[in-house]
């Protein structure tokens, strides 16, 4: 499993906290990338309850990892 900025993004609008088997249905039916289905088919735990993408990926950047300001533009 592999996750890129570019696959991990098109989970940001699904609808968390979310199992695994949400997020495929999620995926499939918002025409994600067959990669992005396949990373969530190899995980383990089918029952987990994921909260964000952070849980799947935990160094997916967030906000506070750029260096600037929203409010100041």
């Amino acid at each position: 499993m592999y996750w890129t900025l570019e696959l991990a993004s098109k989970l940001e609008d699904a609808p968390w906290p979310a199992t695994k088997e949400e997020l495929i249905d999620y995926s499939i039916r918002s025409g994600a990338p067959m990669e992005v289905i396949e990373n969530l088919k190899e995980i383990e735990d089918e029952e987990e309850i994921y909260e964000s993408i952070e849980d799947l990926w935990p160094d997916y950047p967030t906000k506070d990892d750029f260096f600037f300001h929203e409010d100041e533009y």
